[in-house]
């Protein structure tokens, strides 16, 4: 296996990550704006756009402008997605603080399969958009009520089948509420 065609390291993945993000905010980027993106210094950015320029990904001259390659934005637009979808997960279902959601999703980007992605985005996009569970669900997720038992329970389920009779009974064309 040669050095193109092996894996990238996470490193490797952060940097692309990062030129993509600044190409897509300043149209441009520079080793400087990686460098302080990603927290490093100028020579370890030099190091990784050489590697990467050798792999094919970026396209990188000393002292000017680095771009990516397709082959470059395609990597980095999975990462980015990667991230994104970890993050949402985090924040949106788990009720994680965004700054330690983008932490925990930055170090888990890396080593997490597209078909976990793909469930994540579907389950995060179910608790949106499903009238029955969405956004009562997370809520409910998030509530630790002091004497929660199985009869709490069974009156919130009593409850929501009241209010789905309810909201049909009153002409809803799909026999569904929204709960907010």
């Amino acid at each position: 296996m040669t050095a193109i065609t092996q894996p990238l390291s996470s490193n490797m993945e952060d940097y692309l990550e990062a030129i993509f993000l600044l190409i897509r905010e300043n149209t441009v980027a520079r080793s400087k704006d990686i460098a302080r993106m990603l927290k490093v210094n100028r020579s370890s950015v030099t190091g990784a756009l050489k590697a990467l320029s050798g792999r094919g990904l970026v396209n990188y001259a000393p002292y000017g402008y680095i771009t990516l390659t397709n082959q470059g934005t395609e990597i980095a637009a999975r990462v980015l997605r990667r991230h994104e979808a970890l993050r949402d997960f985090f924040v949106k279902v788990l009720s994680i603080p965004e700054q330690d959601a983008d932490e925990a999703a930055c170090r888990m980007e890396h080593g997490i399969s597209k078909l976990i992605v793909d469930r994540l985005i579907e389950f995060a996009e179910f608790t949106e958009n499903c009238p029955r569970a969405g956004s009562k669900w997370i809520r409910g997720f998030g509530y630790q009520c002091q004497s929660a038992s199985k009869d709490k329970c069974m009156q919130c389920i009593s409850e929501c089948l009241t209010d789905v009779k309810n909201s049909k009974e009153e002409g809803d064309p799909n026999n569904m509420i929204i709960i907010s």
